[in-house]
């Protein structure tokens, strides 16, 4: 029954018009609800959105419910939830679909391939709600706030554009701490544990499923602030 569901999950976001999806790794297409290869790096905003407003990312977005909160938040701007996780995807596309919401999109792909997908200075600013904080050492590279990732990131953001991280994972927080650092990149802010006095902006207010659950196992929400100049 499970399988089923997933696969009818499946189906329905593949047909989804603001849904967008590369399959293969190595093959990097990027495939439309009408199973077309569509190009849109450095066209999202006049073909998918219909307009020039400023882009942002939510990285790792899981079920996609930053993206759809923000969307519905600042409709002068306009948003894409980016994950891998196509199960996960469907839940805030549909979300998105059933209200209506004409300045979200989803773009389901492998986090390392973002460059192929937006051009230069296309993106102004990137959230990344509780990403995986890959623990091992050996994939500390796939850490995205690594330094690899960083540098992917400065080939599709505006020059000074504001990138946010809000996990519960101290090891990945401290290590962004110490990236940002290493890199010489400004940081604007952050906390260890942001419910501990007045809240930094209003859109760290927005709580995910996985959020909730963790603030149910008494675990503190950190959070940083940065700024990323483009290369």
């Amino acid at each position: 029954m499970a399988k089923r569901n997933k696969l009818q999950k499946f189906a329905e976001l593949a047909s989804i018009p603001f849904v967008f999806q590369c399959f293969s790794y190595d093959d990097k297409k990027l495939y439309n609800h009408l199973n077309e290869v569509v190009d849109l790096s450095g066209k999202w905003g006049k073909t998918v959105f219909n307009n020039d407003k400023p882009i942002v990312l939510e990285l790792a977005c899981g079920r996609g419910e930053y993206s759809v909160a923000l969307a519905d938040a600042y409709p002068d701007k306009n948003f894409i939830g980016v994950d891998i996780k196509g199960a996960r995807l469907w839940k805030g596309a549909t979300i998105a679909q059933r209200h209506g919401l004409t300045n979200v999109a989803f773009l389901r792909c492998r986090i390392e391939l973002i460059e192929h997908f937006f051009s230069q200075q296309e993106v102004s600013e990137i959230w990344t709600t509780f990403p995986d904080p890959f623990l091992r050492d050996s994939k500390e590279n796939r850490r995205l706030t690594s330094s690899p990732f960083l540098e992917r990131y400065r080939n599709i953001v505006q020059d000074n554009a504001v990138c946010h991280l809000k996990t519960d994972n101290t090891p990945l927080y401290e290590f962004t701490l110490e990236t940002l650092d290493k890199e010489n990149i400004t940081v604007d802010y952050h906390s260890n544990d942001i419910y501990s006095s007045e809240l930094y902006c209003p859109e760290l207010e927005i709580k995910t499923y996985y959020e909730k659950m963790h603030l149910a196992k008494g675990l503190k929400i950190k959070y940083i602030r940065w700024t990323l100049k483009n290369k």
